[in-house]
């Protein structure tokens, strides 16, 4: 008569298992890359979420000129100006990111330095750019282009 081999077990649902674990924040440096790709996710979410006043907007410009004036009243007040302002950079942000990701794309600019550099100026763009976008709009109180000599 044969014999058989013992039949293995499945392995306990509790068992521990040697695999290896994802990297987490804690084990990483923090580098600019890695703060310019948070961000580029953060102001991707942003600038869906700030497309809906943009269609609010278009949308009380469609319902006449009642519905566009609270809007645009709407859009006067305090705590709104900061989160439009937090709109614009988000917009600035994010072109500048994607126009280094279409670099990336092209094979060009993972030198560490490089990369770290790219990303510190993405964000000051994103800054910047919103700053100069309000100022060129006239919506910084107090502030004209006449100022500037324009």
């Amino acid at each position: 008569m044969a014999t058989s081999a013992p039949a293995k077990s499945a392995p306990a649902k509790n068992a521990v298992r040697a695999r290896p674990l994802s990297p987490h924040l804690s084990v990483w440096r923090w580098h600019w890359t890695m703060a310019s790709s948070i961000l580029h996710r953060a102001t991707g979410t942003a600038n869906a979420i700030g497309s809906l006043l943009v269609v609010g907007w278009l949308l009380a410009l469609a319902l006449g000129p009642e519905a566009y004036a609270a809007y645009q009243s709407f859009f006067g007040w305090w705590p709104v100006q900061i989160v439009l302002f937090g709109f614009t950079v988000a917009i600035m942000y994010h072109l500048a990111n994607g126009i280094r990701h279409l670099v990336w794309d092209s094979g060009h600019g993972f030198n560490p330095k490089l990369s770290d550099a790219t990303g510190l100026f993405c964000m000051a763009f994103g800054l910047f750019g919103a700053i100069a976008v309000w100022v060129f709009a006239g919506l910084v109180p107090g502030i004209t282009l006449s100022q500037f000599g324009g």
